[in-house]
């Protein structure tokens, strides 16, 4: 079994609370049968990589952030499990959070959680190669 890295990738509306933001990883960890695992690294849009209530969470977890620009999103659109035509038409992608934690993951990563989706965010989980 890889047991590369685990990258959490995050799409989120702004103003989105902490609270909001664990929820949906929490969520997203359970139904991967990875709850209680460490996240070392999170990755969301260059434009989300400010907002304070992702900025806490990444401080509580003791992780990374990575900003992805937009336009690296949209090299990952065949790796997208789930697809939004909404985001699709704002950044070219199916999925923030899947395109989001692939590119963070990097070259041979793969998706083991797809999009888990709330309200005013998206949760999806990659693992590196090594």
């Amino acid at each position: 079994m890889n047991r590369g890295r685990l990258i959490a990738g995050i799409g989120l509306r702004p103003g989105t609370s902490e609270a909001d933001i664990r929820a949906c990883l929490d969520h997203a960890l359970a139904t991967a049968g990875l709850a209680g695992e460490l996240i070392p690294r999170f990755a969301t849009l260059a434009a989300r990589s400010a907002e304070p209530g992702l900025l806490a969470l990444v401080k509580e977890r003791d992780a990374e952030l990575v900003a992805i620009p937009d336009e690296a999103l949209k090299g990952f659109e065949a790796a997208c499990a789930t697809r939004s035509t909404r985001i699709a038409s704002l950044y070219g992608v199916g999925s923030v959070a899947e395109a989001a934690a692939l590119a963070a993951a990097g070259p041979g990563s793969v998706l083991v959680q797809s999009r888990i989706a709330t309200a005013r965010v998206t949760c999806a989980l990659a693992r590196s190669a090594s």
